[in-house]
């Protein structure tokens, strides 16, 4: 089986990151697999997969249709679309001439299957109407609040033999828009040998953060995530200004990993705005910020509190299942996809999305109950080797396209 993955950037998030792990767990499946990456924008994802074996290009898109989205609109009202009809105006030229470039790299390739991995990209597969090929959407987010894309896509469906979701939130969702498209539920998986426990280096942490080594007994809390300001960066702050003034005494230090990574800039914090939101809080000294970590595995061996803290529901968390597998105690979000396979005060302390009070209570009761934090670690760890390895993830993705791809295709010679 020839298959073709579509991503609509080359940078590393959360989405790139489970690609990662699909592409090299179908290698090792199925070594008669062609597989051939397409990205929208260069990057490490490039060479990632390169070094996996696949064979992967570049396909730039332009700037200007990079950095556009509608994820913005939510709430924005007729100044919103107004804004958003501006600069969408000069893109169809610009989409033509990316499409022609996109039918002719698929084309060349001669793939058996499809596979888009973004909205973008999912658009952007209308480019290979009349190529005889099936075609799979994987969603990662949820369409039904994009306010145009639903649309888009919904006028795209004829096109698409499957789609993929990654929670069964993001799967109840994508029906409403998809209609009568077959959808697949496959919780997104983590390399669970490399996340995995093993020792903590605190004071290295510190030295990412910039800040003075911590004394010991000094409990590390993080919350690893891209700046989108939806992600709970100013929640996390304000809870930890909180806990600080409740429990003066408690030696812990906070931290914030990640960085704006995508380009559409206006739904991102800088981190210029975090820093001073720091030093508002008078949190200065005990708050660092780290950047972008592409092996996260020894930053979350090194905190004794991982934080996820969206203030909407997230369409999974693939933070969550690598802090999970690295045997981290953990305060998440109830809303994400990932804590659809969680228990409540046995895999984690779940809380309201959006309210530092009570993201400050939970993690007021985790820091002052060293029992407690390791009763959630060890379960963490085991529910993620359960729920969230890559295999487990590459074995059902698999079985979809088999399903799409005739068998004398799909299962190679006998």
């Amino acid at each position: 089986m020839r298959i073709v993955f579509l991503n609509p950037v080359g940078i590393l998030g959360g989405a790139e990151r489970a690609l990662v792990d699909l592409l090299a767990c179908l290698r090792t499946l199925d070594p008669m697999l062609s597989l051939h990456l397409i990205t929208g924008t260069d990057g490490p994802l490039v060479e990632l997969a390169r070094d996996l074996g696949v064979g992967a290009l570049a396909l730039p898109l332009p700037e200007r249709l990079s950095a556009l989205g509608d994820s913005g609109l939510r709430n924005q009202g007729l100044a919103g679309a107004w804004r958003f009809a501006r600069d969408v105006a000069p893109t169809p030229l610009l989409l033509a001439r990316h499409g022609v470039a996109l039918r002719r790299a698929v084309r060349d390739v001669a793939p058996d299957l499809l596979h888009s991995n973004g909205i973008k990209t999912h658009l952007l597969s209308a480019a290979t109407a009349g190529l005889a090929i099936p075609r799979v959407w994987h969603v990662h987010d949820f369409l039904g609040e994009r306010p145009l894309v639903r649309h888009a896509l919904a006028g795209l469906r004829p096109l698409v033999s499957a789609a993929i979701a990654n929670s069964r939130a993001v799967g109840d969702d994508a029906r409403t828009v998809l209609g009568n498209v077959p959808v697949h539920v496959v919780p997104n998986g983590v390399d669970v040998e490399r996340f995995s426990p093993g020792p903590g280096d605190g004071a290295h942490l510190d030295a990412l953060a910039g800040l003075s080594p911590a004394p010991s007994g000094t409990l590390r809390v993080g919350l690893v995530a891209t700046y989108a300001r939806w992600k709970g960066h100013d929640v996390f702050l304000e809870a930890a200004a909180l806990l600080t003034r409740q429990v003066p005494s408690l030696p812990v230090r906070f931290y914030l990993v990640g960085a704006p990574l995508y380009r559409t800039a206006d739904s991102q914090f800088t981190a210029t705005e975090l820093r001073e939101q720091v030093e508002r809080h008078g949190l200065t000294g005990r708050v660092g910020l780290v950047p972008f970590q592409s092996e996260p595995a020894g930053i979350y061996r090194a905190l004794d509190v991982f934080v996820h803290a969206s203030t909407r529901r997230e369409p999974f968390g693939l933070t969550i299942a690598e802090a999970l597998a690295c045997g981290r105690a953990a305060v998440i979000a109830k809303d994400s996809g990932a804590a659809e396979a969680l228990l409540d005060g046995e895999d984690a302390l779940t809380i309201t999305p959006g309210d530092p009070n009570t993201l400050a209570a939970a993690l007021r009761r985790l820091l002052e109950d060293e029992a407690l934090r390791t009763t959630l670690a060890r379960a963490a760890r085991h529910t993620a080797v359960r729920c969230f390895s890559r295999e487990r993830y590459a074995r059902n993705i698999l079985a979809v396209y088999r399903q799409l791809v005739p068998a004398h295709v799909s299962q190679g010679p006998s």
